[in-house]
């Protein structure tokens, strides 16, 4: 399946051969333009791994209400991942943001207690978003000095177990920067917490794959791939995260997959992340691939139980990217013509994900993962498919 990535492997390869340095406490050598083998980017061939099942469920503050803690009682994580915490310019802990507060209220105090009471791992997530911030930062070592002794301190006052590193938006040239800092917090968390852990979550494209390969080469101890977004409001219609693309476009998860193995992100460590989203968009007509005729908005489950307890509810299951997808009338008077224009969903479901939770196990994963736990509530199949993932046990898509 690597010969699908061409041009983008290449691309791929020269980044992380330019921007990541071989020691990750090390400065990044030379530039992204400068030359370099790319042989590099396809390690030797190696038995796919036996599969494991672990299943890492992030949670945002603005799911962390009064019945998300019983919620999670019934879904069956191995880590819970509490969205986000981040820093000010000077490396200083963000008191003032939502995270922060949610995570040391009542609701993060009771959601850590319970989950290691069943034995699941936290991690607090660090989440650093947007060029201009993340230039600043990997510019700044006094600036990660600081963060880093916070962030550990944050960690261990609440009696968490590990970080996820979320960067978003990171500058092509601080690559190496960005694993440099990823084995200096895990360094620094695991003397503070000997068995603490580092995750890293990574965009799905070949700047996420640079990541993923920097960051696994630092010592990351789970990369979780956030295989979704592949359509989004701001494209044209479709799955969140494709198996396949109707409209041909190369970049699926199965891409994504290749090019992760392609740069050598070992499986054994890799989590296939997956959406309890989606996306519906203005478009043209009531069919699965009409053009959008505006921007889309998210559109997350729990908070559309009217549609489905509605009797006539009956969505179509599309394969080939294997989404689920409905399509009603617009609540508008309509255009010109007098065309009153269709509304379309296409989201996930247990039947759309199953396929997608068989790929972790036949590329021989860590496991799988969901953005986010909670999306979900109030709707059945959900927790149940991830027990039976957990429990090696899917059955047929």
């Amino acid at each position: 399946m690597i010969e699908r990535l061409g041009p983008a492997l290449l691309a791929v390869a020269l980044l992380v051969v330019a921007c990541s340095p071989a020691d990750p406490s090390a400065a990044p050598p030379g530039s992204p333009g400068a030359s370099a083998d790319t042989s590099t980017a396809r390690p030797p061939a190696t038995p796919v791994p036996d599969p494991k099942h672990e299943l890492y469920g992030f949670v945002p503050y603005w799911e962390m209400d009064d019945g998300i803690a019983d919620h999670l009682a019934g879904v069956d994580l191995t880590t819970l991942a509490l969205f986000s915490v981040t820093h000010r310019r000077s490396g200083e802990l963000a008191t003032n943001q939502n995270g922060y507060k949610r995570m040391t209220a009542a609701v993060g105090e009771r959601m850590i207690r319970e989950a290691h009471d069943r034995g699941v791992r936290v991690e607090v997530v660090y989440s650093s978003f947007g060029e201009q911030k993340n230039e600043r930062f990997y510019t700044e070592p006094d600036a990660q000095t600081r963060w880093i002794e916070e962030l550990v301190t944050f960690v261990a006052e609440l009696g968490a177990d590990g970080v996820n590193v979320d960067v978003e938006g990171l500058p092509a040239d601080h690559v190496g920067d960005y694993g440099s800092f990823v084995g200096r917090l895990r360094a620094a968390l695991r003397e503070r917490i000997p068995d603490a852990q580092v995750s890293v979550a990574t965009q799905a494209n070949q700047r996420g794959a640079a990541m993923a390969a920097a960051a696994a080469e630092a010592g990351a101890d789970r990369i979780f791939l956030m295989g979704y977004d592949y359509h989004w409001e701001g494209t044209d219609p479709g799955a969140s995260s494709p198996i396949d693309r109707l409209d041909g476009k190369e970049r699926d998860l199965v891409w994504s997959l290749d090019l992760y193995a392609a740069l050598g992100v070992p499986a054994d460590r890799t989590i296939l992340g997956l959406p309890l989203f989606g996306v519906t968009w203005p478009v043209v007509g009531p069919g699965v691939g009409s053009p959008a005729t505006g921007r889309g908005n998210d559109w997350v489950p729990r908070r559309n139980l009217r549609v489905f307890e509605d009797p006539s509810f009956e969505p179509t299951y599309e394969p080939v990217e294997s989404v689920e997808f409905y399509s009603v009338p617009a609540a508008v008077d309509g255009d010109a013509s007098g065309d009153p224009g269709w509304n379309a969903v296409y989201y996930d479901s247990p039947r759309s994900l199953t396929p997608k939770l068989a790929l972790a196990d036949e590329r021989g994963l860590a496991g799988a993962g969901f953005w986010a736990i909670g999306y979900e509530r109030g709707l059945p199949g959900y927790t149940e498919l991830m027990a039976a993932f957990r429990a090696g046990d899917l059955g047929a898509p």
